[in-house]
């Protein structure tokens, strides 16, 4: 386990998948991260690479031959980062293409998660390094699940989503059966740039958001307000989700989602995935900060 620490937050990284597992608050010991319940979810926060979601049939196509890819990609459960760099308030863990994951994924790269702790924020970089001959095909996200509610005093239907401007964004929705996207959506916002959390919101599996127009969204409680914000501005796409009736909500930045019904399955041509040429970085960001009055 790997830790930040600063006057305001303690945070924990595992270096299995470089995911982060605890953000707590130093004073009042508030754990504001989803803790893994096995029964119910067993993540914290997984990084999703060099996919979001899945492909048809778990395999896609690159040059005319067929690889398989698991569902997010193989970063979230990884054992291979090691550290690259690391201060009193950020790390950097790394991850390098190898013959096994070559074989999943026919490309040289370099992948590193960067935590940066900045009073009361946590600043999480992304990069994608090319260190191939030819132009690598690629999404990739986060998945931070945070406690709600945070206390036994409070409801799950005490809090919604808000979005920083009026939205009338569709829902994209996943075929239950296969995870694949289809060309139905539904509407979600009945107030213009808000969603309420209650125990039934994600039977339909996750919200995906292909053309929102904030960049920033919180959650809040309905008298209490703001709890946290997560900003995405190098995101082009969004999911909300949990395990129906769990007492989490996912804000998840993504570039990049699960592969439609209609696909071919030619990674070069994948919607959503993003190509990086020969020798080239690639770089993005997203921040998760925690209001200062439940720090203390």
């Amino acid at each position: 386990m790997y830790s930040l620490k600063n006057d305001l937050l303690n945070i924990n990284i595992k270096p299995k998948g470089a995911e982060l597992c605890n953000i707590t608050s130093v004073k009042n010991n508030t754990e504001f991260l989803w803790q893994a319940d096995p029964k119910i979810w067993g993540s914290h926060a997984p990084n999703l690479f060099p996919i979001i979601g899945c492909m048809k049939n778990d395999t896609y196509i690159y040059n005319g031959k067929t690889y398989t890819m698991p569902k997010h990609g193989f970063v979230r459960h990884n054992d291979n980062f090691t550290i690259k760099n690391q201060t009193d308030s950020s790390i950097t863990f790394s991850l390098v293409s190898n013959d096994a994951l070559y074989a999943l994924y026919p490309f040289l790269f370099e992948f590193e998660m960067t935590y940066t702790l900045l009073n009361n924020s946590l600043i999480i970089d992304h990069k994608v390094i090319n260190s191939d001959e030819k132009p690598l095909y690629f999404s990739l996200g986060g998945h931070p699940a945070f406690n709600c509610p945070l206390s036994a005093t409070d409801d799950y239907t005490d809090f919604y989503i808000a979005f920083e401007k009026t939205e009338n964004s569709p829902s994209y929705l996943l075929n239950m059966a296969n995870g694949l996207l289809t060309t139905e959506t539904k509407p979600v916002f009945s107030e213009g740039n808000t969603i309420n959390l209650h125990p039934d919101l994600f039977n339909d599996d996750a919200l995906i958001f292909k053309d929102l127009k904030s960049r920033t969204v919180s959650l809040k409680h309905k008298t209490k307000g703001k709890v946290l914000s997560v900003n995405f501005n190098d995101f082009k796409q969004l999911g909300i989700w949990a395990k129906p009736k769990a007492p989490y909500v996912c804000i998840e930045p993504w570039l990049g989602f699960a592969d439609n019904e209609t696909t071919d399955q030619n990674i070069e041509t994948k919607e959503g995935h993003l190509e990086l040429k020969a020798g080239e970085i690639f770089n993005a960001s997203y921040s998760i900060t925690i209001e200062k009055s439940h720090l203390v």
